[in-house]
């Protein structure tokens, strides 16, 4: 792994915190590149109270020198003002566990007296410095051309219709709607359902798509397991709280179909370039970018921290207990969007840095433009028989 990071803190303590490492020399990042991310994550339709406490801002500690990276590793700092109404307050007793949450099952693993330590940092609030090293690894990638850019599809039963919608066109769209979805039908449809789920004292899940352009042909590998692309994409989406399924391209419904109607037809256009006419797989082969767009779908299962009680024990009394409420949100889909393009982005600057080596930006660069593509001519073969095991 070229690239690596660590986030630590707890949704209410003082601060969250990360070290991003592996970071290349000489390029411009500041604080306000970051803070447009952290927006995003604030904003949507079915966002809970504690968005109107916080107004997320990381500071950069160190890493960053006259406004460039250094190659050093950079220290992010994310204040949680909302610690200010918890820090010296005697807090009850946290006993009954959420049903689908981390509450029983971390409880049981590290032994703790209440579930409070659980619940702190199993929240997902700590997706707020993922965001903010998303961003970074964003700089990184644009200066190469390549974008990621999400939108919600589905929320609840309410699916959005795109067809004929080129993706940057689906992007943009999500960005003026306050659930994310590109559209405005289904838009009306899944604020009113959220509304409604609000007023149920329910929440709701939903699918989010995110789309990365611009990608060369060969980030990742099919020789090992943790080179495969798509396995690294599919644990950094996976680990973000309550993400339950991910799929590349038509995935589910090729599954439904034969091999000759799931797959990208191979064509070389009047230069020699070799295209697909559609891109069914996702953008990925063998583990391998193809130079097609790369494209994901996530589900996200509605959270389990619900205002209407859910069946539970209290573990202080050892009798059935109703759950108790946690402040959240009623469907965090929207905001989840932003946190899901992060994720994609760090796994894909790893990815680039792995490829194309360098400690810095201007060792990158040539080694980006000098990359192979999928011509014929860069990929002509001699036809002549090999004697592989002699």
């Amino acid at each position: 792994m070229a690239l690596r990071y660590l986030t630590a803190g707890e949704s209410h303590g003082p601060a969250l915190t990360a070290i991003l490492e592996g970071m290349p020399a000489g390029l411009p990042v500041t604080e306000g590149q970051i803070a447009l991310d952290l927006a995003r994550r604030q904003c949507g339709k079915g966002s809970g109270e504690r968005m109107a406490i916080e107004k997320d801002a990381a500071q950069i500690l160190s890493g960053v020198m006259d406004g460039v990276t250094t190659g050093a590793p950079i220290a992010l700092l994310i204040p949680n003002r909302d610690h200010a109404n918890w820090k010296g307050r005697e807090i009850p007793a946290y006993t009954t566990p959420r049903p689908g949450h981390a509450d029983l099952a971390a409880t049981v693993k590290y032994g703790y007296d209440d579930i409070r330590p659980a619940l702190e940092r199993a929240s997902a609030r700590e997706t707020a410095m993922r965001v903010a090293v998303g961003a970074l690894c964003r700089a990184l990638l644009d200066n190469f051309g390549i974008t990621v850019g999400g939108y919600v599809s589905a929320i609840g039963e309410h699916t959005a219709r795109l067809d004929g919608l080129a993706f940057a066109e689906r992007v943009s769209r999500a960005r003026a709607s306050a659930v994310q979805c590109p559209d405005p039908v289904a838009d009306a449809a899944m604020s009113d359902a959220i509304a409604k789920a609000h007023d149920a004292g329910e929440t709701l899940g939903g699918i989010m798509e995110v789309v990365a352009d611009g990608i060369p042909v060969g980030l990742g590998s099919h020789v090992n397991a943790d080179r495969r692309l798509d396995a690294r994409l599919i644990q950094a989406l996976g680990s973000v709280p309550a993400i339950k399924g991910v799929a590349f391209g038509d995935a589910f419904a090729s599954a439904r179909q034969t091999g000759t109607l799931t797959n990208d037809a191979i064509r070389p256009d009047a230069e020699g370039n070799l295209l697909r006419g559609s891109n069914r797989c996702g953008g990925i082969e063998g583990g391998i970018s193809n130079g097609a767009p790369i494209w994901l779908r996530a589900a996200m299962k509605p959270i389990p921290t619900t205002r209407k009680g859910q069946e539970t024990v209290d573990l202080a009394t050892g009798q059935t207990s109703l759950t108790c409420y946690e402040r959240s949100d009623v469907c965090p889909v929207p905001r989840a969007v932003v946190v899901l393009e992060a994720v994609v982005a760090i796994v894909l600057a790893d990815a680039l840095i792995e490829k194309l080596g360098g400690d810095s930006l201007s060792e990158m660069r040539p080694r980006f433009d000098a990359l192979r593509r999928a011509t014929l001519r860069e990929a002509r073969m001699s036809g002549n028989p090999r004697l592989f095991w002699p």
